[in-house]
Protein backbone atom coordinates (compact mmCIF):
# COMPACT_ATOMS: atom_id res chain seq x y z
CA UNK A 1 0.00 0.00 0.00
CA UNK A 2 1.40 3.40 -1.00
CA UNK A 3 1.99 5.71 1.93
CA UNK A 4 -0.29 8.45 0.60
CA UNK A 5 -3.16 6.07 -0.30
CA UNK A 6 -3.80 4.68 3.16
CA UNK A 7 -7.33 4.80 4.54
CA UNK A 8 -8.53 4.34 8.10
CA UNK A 9 -9.90 0.92 7.15
CA UNK A 10 -6.51 -0.12 5.75
CA UNK A 11 -4.93 0.82 9.06
CA UNK A 12 -7.56 -0.97 11.14
CA UNK A 13 -6.96 -4.16 9.18
CA UNK A 14 -3.17 -3.87 9.25
CA UNK A 15 -3.18 -3.19 13.00
CA UNK A 16 -5.54 -6.01 13.92
CA UNK A 17 -4.35 -8.73 11.54
CA UNK A 18 -1.39 -9.50 13.78
CA UNK A 19 -3.32 -9.43 17.07
CA UNK A 20 -4.63 -12.50 18.83
CA UNK A 21 -7.85 -10.61 19.56
CA UNK A 22 -9.50 -7.85 17.55
CA UNK A 23 -11.32 -6.42 20.56
CA UNK A 24 -11.73 -6.69 24.34
CA UNK A 25 -12.19 -10.20 25.73
CA UNK A 26 -10.35 -13.26 27.00
CA UNK A 27 -10.42 -17.05 26.77
CA UNK A 28 -11.71 -17.12 30.33
CA UNK A 29 -14.71 -14.93 29.45
CA UNK A 30 -15.44 -16.97 26.33
CA UNK A 31 -15.44 -20.15 28.43
CA UNK A 32 -17.59 -18.48 31.11
CA UNK A 33 -20.19 -17.57 28.49
CA UNK A 34 -20.11 -21.13 27.16
CA UNK A 35 -20.86 -22.44 30.65
CA UNK A 36 -24.43 -21.09 30.41
CA UNK A 37 -25.23 -23.15 27.30
CA UNK A 38 -26.73 -26.64 27.27
CA UNK A 39 -27.09 -29.51 24.81
CA UNK A 40 -24.20 -28.68 22.47
CA UNK A 41 -22.64 -31.81 20.99
CA UNK A 42 -20.58 -33.09 18.06
CA UNK A 43 -23.39 -32.51 15.55
CA UNK A 44 -24.04 -28.94 16.72
CA UNK A 45 -23.59 -26.17 14.17
CA UNK A 46 -22.00 -22.92 15.36
CA UNK A 47 -21.43 -19.58 13.61
CA UNK A 48 -18.91 -17.05 14.91
CA UNK A 49 -19.88 -13.75 13.27
CA UNK A 50 -17.18 -11.10 12.70
CA UNK A 51 -14.69 -13.73 13.82
CA UNK A 52 -11.54 -11.78 12.90
CA UNK A 53 -8.49 -14.03 13.01
CA UNK A 54 -10.33 -16.45 15.28
CA UNK A 55 -8.88 -15.92 18.76
CA UNK A 56 -12.19 -16.67 20.46
CA UNK A 57 -13.25 -19.16 17.76
CA UNK A 58 -10.36 -21.48 18.51
CA UNK A 59 -11.26 -21.32 22.21
CA UNK A 60 -14.81 -22.33 21.29
CA UNK A 61 -13.51 -25.21 19.16
CA UNK A 62 -11.38 -26.52 22.04
CA UNK A 63 -14.37 -26.50 24.39
CA UNK A 64 -17.21 -27.78 22.21
CA UNK A 65 -17.18 -30.66 19.74
CA UNK A 66 -19.44 -29.30 16.98
CA UNK A 67 -18.63 -27.70 13.64
CA UNK A 68 -17.89 -23.98 13.56
CA UNK A 69 -18.00 -21.53 10.66
CA UNK A 70 -16.28 -18.20 11.19
CA UNK A 71 -17.49 -15.26 9.11
CA UNK A 72 -15.78 -11.92 8.59
CA UNK A 73 -16.02 -9.22 5.95
CA UNK A 74 -12.22 -8.95 5.61
CA UNK A 75 -10.55 -11.61 3.41
CA UNK A 76 -7.12 -10.97 4.96
CA UNK A 77 -8.44 -11.83 8.41
CA UNK A 78 -10.21 -14.94 7.13
CA UNK A 79 -6.98 -16.15 5.53
CA UNK A 80 -5.24 -15.87 8.90
CA UNK A 81 -8.26 -17.50 10.58
CA UNK A 82 -8.00 -20.58 8.36
CA UNK A 83 -4.22 -20.75 8.84
CA UNK A 84 -4.77 -20.67 12.61
CA UNK A 85 -7.30 -23.49 12.39
CA UNK A 86 -4.78 -25.59 10.46
CA UNK A 87 -2.01 -24.88 12.95
CA UNK A 88 -4.26 -26.21 15.72
CA UNK A 89 -5.40 -29.18 13.59
CA UNK A 90 -8.97 -27.93 13.75
CA UNK A 91 -9.55 -27.46 10.01
CA UNK A 92 -11.93 -30.43 9.83
CA UNK A 93 -14.34 -28.70 12.22
CA UNK A 94 -13.50 -25.00 11.84
CA UNK A 95 -13.72 -23.05 8.59
CA UNK A 96 -13.63 -19.33 7.87
CA UNK A 97 -15.56 -17.62 5.08
CA UNK A 98 -15.95 -14.05 3.88
CA UNK A 99 -19.34 -12.45 4.47
CA UNK A 100 -21.31 -9.67 6.12
CA UNK A 101 -22.92 -10.01 9.53
CA UNK A 102 -25.93 -7.90 8.52
CA UNK A 103 -26.73 -9.95 5.41
CA UNK A 104 -26.18 -13.61 6.25
CA UNK A 105 -26.40 -16.14 3.44
CA UNK A 106 -26.82 -19.26 5.59
CA UNK A 107 -29.85 -21.54 5.62
CA UNK A 108 -32.73 -20.62 7.90
CA UNK A 109 -32.58 -22.36 11.29
CA UNK A 110 -29.14 -23.76 10.46
CA UNK A 111 -27.36 -23.10 13.74
CA UNK A 112 -27.51 -24.28 17.33
CA UNK A 113 -25.38 -21.33 18.44
CA UNK A 114 -24.55 -17.91 17.00
CA UNK A 115 -21.55 -16.27 18.66
CA UNK A 116 -20.19 -12.77 18.14
CA UNK A 117 -17.67 -10.90 20.28
CA UNK A 118 -17.34 -7.16 19.86
CA UNK A 119 -19.22 -6.74 16.58
CA UNK A 120 -22.98 -6.53 17.01
CA UNK A 121 -22.82 -2.86 17.95
CA UNK A 122 -21.59 -2.08 14.43
CA UNK A 123 -25.03 -2.93 13.02
CA UNK A 124 -27.06 -2.28 16.16
CA UNK A 125 -27.93 -4.61 19.03
CA UNK A 126 -31.59 -4.95 18.12
CA UNK A 127 -31.02 -5.19 14.35
CA UNK A 128 -28.34 -7.84 14.80
CA UNK A 129 -30.32 -10.02 17.19
CA UNK A 130 -33.45 -9.76 15.04
CA UNK A 131 -31.61 -10.69 11.82
CA UNK A 132 -29.67 -13.56 13.37
CA UNK A 133 -32.80 -14.97 15.05
CA UNK A 134 -33.99 -16.58 11.81
CA UNK A 135 -30.76 -18.55 11.38
CA UNK A 136 -31.03 -20.24 14.78
CA UNK A 137 -32.86 -23.47 15.46
CA UNK A 138 -35.60 -23.34 18.05
CA UNK A 139 -33.95 -23.35 21.50
CA UNK A 140 -30.66 -22.35 19.86
CA UNK A 141 -28.46 -19.83 21.63
CA UNK A 142 -27.04 -16.43 20.82
CA UNK A 143 -24.00 -15.13 22.74
CA UNK A 144 -22.64 -11.66 22.01
CA UNK A 145 -20.54 -8.95 23.59
CA UNK A 146 -21.64 -5.35 23.21
CA UNK A 147 -20.48 -2.05 24.73
CA UNK A 148 -23.01 -1.10 27.39
CA UNK A 149 -23.66 1.54 30.01
CA UNK A 150 -23.06 0.16 33.50
CA UNK A 151 -24.93 3.02 35.21
CA UNK A 152 -27.78 5.33 34.28
CA UNK A 153 -25.38 8.27 34.23
CA UNK A 154 -24.11 9.31 30.80
CA UNK A 155 -21.11 11.67 31.05
CA UNK A 156 -21.15 13.92 27.99
CA UNK A 157 -17.69 12.85 26.83
CA UNK A 158 -18.72 9.19 26.77
CA UNK A 159 -21.96 9.99 25.01
CA UNK A 160 -20.19 11.95 22.28
CA UNK A 161 -17.53 9.30 21.73
CA UNK A 162 -20.00 6.47 21.21
CA UNK A 163 -22.46 8.51 19.15
CA UNK A 164 -19.59 9.65 16.89
CA UNK A 165 -18.59 6.00 16.55
CA UNK A 166 -22.09 5.14 15.34
CA UNK A 167 -22.94 3.18 18.47
CA UNK A 168 -26.38 2.77 20.02
CA UNK A 169 -24.83 2.11 23.43
CA UNK A 170 -27.49 1.51 26.09
CA UNK A 171 -27.91 0.08 29.58
CA UNK A 172 -27.74 -3.62 30.37
CA UNK A 173 -31.40 -3.58 31.40
CA UNK A 174 -32.46 -2.01 28.12
CA UNK A 175 -30.47 -4.53 26.08
CA UNK A 176 -32.00 -7.44 27.99
CA UNK A 177 -35.45 -6.02 27.18
CA UNK A 178 -34.48 -5.75 23.50
CA UNK A 179 -33.28 -9.35 23.50
CA UNK A 180 -36.61 -10.50 24.89
CA UNK A 181 -38.60 -8.31 22.49
CA UNK A 182 -37.03 -9.83 19.37
CA UNK A 183 -37.65 -13.45 20.35
CA UNK A 184 -35.17 -14.73 22.92
CA UNK A 185 -35.49 -15.77 26.52
CA UNK A 186 -32.79 -14.12 28.61
CA UNK A 187 -30.16 -16.52 29.96
CA UNK A 188 -27.37 -14.38 31.42
CA UNK A 189 -25.36 -11.17 31.21
CA UNK A 190 -22.00 -10.30 32.75
CA UNK A 191 -19.46 -7.51 32.36
CA UNK A 192 -15.96 -8.14 31.02
CA UNK A 193 -13.25 -7.14 33.52
CA UNK A 194 -10.76 -4.33 32.89
CA UNK A 195 -8.03 -6.84 31.99
CA UNK A 196 -10.00 -7.77 28.86
CA UNK A 197 -9.64 -4.22 27.62
CA UNK A 198 -6.20 -3.17 28.80
CA UNK A 199 -3.97 -6.27 28.86
CA UNK A 200 -5.69 -8.26 26.13
CA UNK A 201 -6.48 -5.49 23.65
CA UNK A 202 -5.14 -1.99 24.26
CA UNK A 203 -1.55 -2.98 25.09
CA UNK A 204 -1.14 -5.31 22.06
CA UNK A 205 -2.79 -2.68 19.85
CA UNK A 206 -0.41 0.00 21.13
CA UNK A 207 2.54 -2.15 20.05
CA UNK A 208 1.00 -2.59 16.60
CA UNK A 209 0.35 1.16 16.37
CA UNK A 210 3.99 1.87 17.13
CA UNK A 211 5.04 -0.34 14.22
CA UNK A 212 2.62 1.52 11.94
CA UNK A 213 3.97 4.88 13.05
CA UNK A 214 7.51 3.83 12.17
CA UNK A 215 6.50 2.17 8.90
CA UNK A 216 4.49 5.18 7.67
CA UNK A 217 6.52 7.94 9.27
CA UNK A 218 5.01 11.36 8.65
CA UNK A 219 1.72 10.07 7.26
CA UNK A 220 -1.09 12.26 8.62
CA UNK A 221 -3.75 9.56 8.23
CA UNK A 222 -1.67 7.20 10.38
CA UNK A 223 -1.09 9.90 12.98
CA UNK A 224 -4.82 10.68 13.14
CA UNK A 225 -5.67 6.97 13.44
CA UNK A 226 -3.24 6.45 16.30
CA UNK A 227 -4.49 9.60 18.04
CA UNK A 228 -8.03 8.18 17.92
CA UNK A 229 -6.82 4.91 19.42
CA UNK A 230 -5.02 6.74 22.22
CA UNK A 231 -8.12 8.79 22.97
CA UNK A 232 -10.21 5.62 23.19
CA UNK A 233 -7.75 4.19 25.72
CA UNK A 234 -7.67 7.41 27.77
CA UNK A 235 -11.48 7.58 27.79
CA UNK A 236 -11.78 4.02 29.07
CA UNK A 237 -9.18 4.66 31.76
CA UNK A 238 -11.11 7.73 32.90
CA UNK A 239 -14.67 6.42 32.68
CA UNK A 240 -14.62 2.61 32.88
CA UNK A 241 -16.91 2.67 35.89
CA UNK A 242 -19.64 3.96 33.54
CA UNK A 243 -19.32 1.60 30.57
CA UNK A 244 -17.78 -1.64 29.41
CA UNK A 245 -18.30 -4.67 27.23
CA UNK A 246 -21.04 -7.00 28.43
CA UNK A 247 -21.67 -10.60 27.41
CA UNK A 248 -25.35 -11.26 26.64
CA UNK A 249 -26.64 -14.80 26.28
CA UNK A 250 -30.14 -15.59 25.03
CA UNK A 251 -32.11 -18.64 23.90
CA UNK A 252 -34.39 -18.57 20.86
CA UNK A 253 -38.02 -19.06 21.78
Amino acid sequence: MENNQLTMMDLIIETHAGLERQGPGSPEMTIKALSFLENLNKISRVADLACGTGGQTMVLAKNISGNIVGLDICPDLINIFNDNAKKLNLQNRVNGIVGSIDNLSFQKEEFDLIWSEGAIDVIGFEKGLAHWHGFLKRNGYVAVTCPSLLTYERPAEIEKFWVDAGSSIDTIESNISIMQKVGYSFVSAFTLPEKCWVENYFIPREAADKVLLEKYSGNKTVEAYIAENKYEEELYSKYNQYYGYVFYIGKKI
